[in-house]
């Protein structure tokens, strides 16, 4: 785990890259990190989140900038600047359910080859998908996500890199954590080693890669 500053962590992300970003509409969603892609002007980026927030509010901030290429997420009815974009084929729309989203992340991060869902069979959601059929029922094959990067939101870190999450901002982040090849976390508060109980890390320091904090830990 690396300390970095808020210019640096984004400036490892170039342009087209795919990205998770936890959040459940604008809650846990580390709001620094999506600031400073819109002041660097990231372009061509695939998001994946479960949402795409409200405009100015969380990853809404990145479709007024018109910054994605793709977004993956379970619903984006509350950002009408995202509806305008898909009719206009502005940006590209992959809906998926939120338990198979969810479930797709985890599997990208336990090396799955991907879930089985009832959910979305006989509807618009089968197309182009593969189907199984075990003790007479079908399902759907859905595919692992995987990403670039994550952007986490944590609420503790401690001296290592060990994270804790606040209530319901823990939301996608975890998961998030462990499906993408670089992990970079905003924190909000920086605690000794030890100061987070085993039984309340939720994700350990081994997947964090960089930690955005504004002087080295342990200062």
């Amino acid at each position: 785990m690396e300390c970095v500053n808020l210019e640096k962590a984004i400036g490892l992300i170039p342009d087209g890259a795919s990205i998770m970003v936890g959040g459940f509409m604008g809650i846990g969603t580390p709001e620094r990190l999506v600031d400073e892609l819109v002041r660097q002007g990231k372009r061509d980026l695939t998001l994946i989140c479960n949402d795409n927030a409200r405009p100015g509010v969380g990853v809404g901030k990145l479709v007024s900038a018109g910054l994605l290429k793709k977004t993956i997420s379970s619903h984006i009815g509350l950002n009408p600047e995202t509806q305008k974009r898909m009719f206009d084929k502005q940006l590209e729309v992959e809906l998926t359910p939120q338990g198979t989203f969810a479930e797709r992340i985890r599997a990208g991060g336990c090396g799955l080859g991907g879930v089985l869902t009832p959910t979305g069979v006989g509807t618009l959601v089968e197309e182009g998908k593969r189907k199984l059929e075990i003790d007479g029922k079908e399902y759907l094959v859905e595919t692992p996500l995987h990403a670039d990067f994550a952007l986490i939101g944590a609420f503790l870190c401690d001296y290592v890199g060990n994270l804790s999450y606040a209530l319901t901002a823990r939301n996608f982040n975890p998961i998030m954590a462990m499906a993408a090849d670089t992990v970079i976390v905003e924190i909000e508060h920086i605690v000794p080693t030890g100061m987070i109980s085993p039984d309340h890390v939720m994700t350990p320091a081994t997947l964090v890669d960089y930690v955005v904090v504004d002087r080295p830990l342990g200062s």
